[in-house]
């Protein structure tokens, strides 16, 4: 990492922080109703298969609630709901619940490479999550794939700076300084 992009993630970071001291930025409770939030996703999944394997139609219901619910508190996180970030997002997260209970049963079975790369890959898509959220990432012709190395939009205060970088190496490194669970 060069200089320039250790600047733009310090005054991302240092932005962070302002908002955090003016109260409008509660990072670490968004992180914790993310979580809430992947686990409703999860059960949205549970009340579907249930209804599948049964036929019973009050799984339907249950089914619904869960899904307003989710809908709801996914609402006070995902601020851009332009095109389909909102369904990105939502995706985003599923995914990474996901990753994280296979890498989980995978370190039960005593595969702890493969675990950790479950665990890897979930981190960096719920740190896309965050990236997203956050404004760090513009989602667009600036979000390329490539050979390990990802054209990614970082967003300080003047203008957006493109970098090349690993785009989920950057957004983690970022996603653990700016969110702190442990912050009550």
């Amino acid at each position: 990492m060069d200089l320039k992009q250790n600047e733009d993630i310090q005054k991302f970071l240092d932005k962070i922080k302002q908002l955090e001291k003016n109260e409008k930025l509660d990072l670490s409770s968004d992180e914790d109703l993310s979580i809430g939030i992947m686990n409703l996703i999860s059960i949205e999944e549970h009340l579907f298969f249930t209804f599948s394997k049964t036929g019973k139609k009050e799984y339907l219901s249950v089914l619904n609630q869960v899904r307003e619910m989710r809908k709801d508190l996914l609402k006070k996180i995902i601020k851009d709901s332009e095109g389909e970030v909102w369904c990105t997002c939502k995706h985003l997260l599923a995914v990474s619940m996901r990753l994280i209970e296979v890498g989980t049963k995978m370190l039960g079975k005593g595969n702890e490479q493969e675990a950790k790369d479950m665990f890897e890959k979930a981190y960096g898509l719920y740190s896309m999550f965050w990236g997203i959220n956050l404004g760090l990432v513009t989602v667009g012709n600036e979000l390329t794939a490539g050979n390990g190395n990802n054209t990614i939009n970082l967003v300080s205060d003047s203008k957006a700076k493109t970098a090349s970088v690993s785009i989920f190496a950057k957004l983690g490194q970022i996603v653990q300084k700016a969110i702190d669970c442990c912050k009550e």
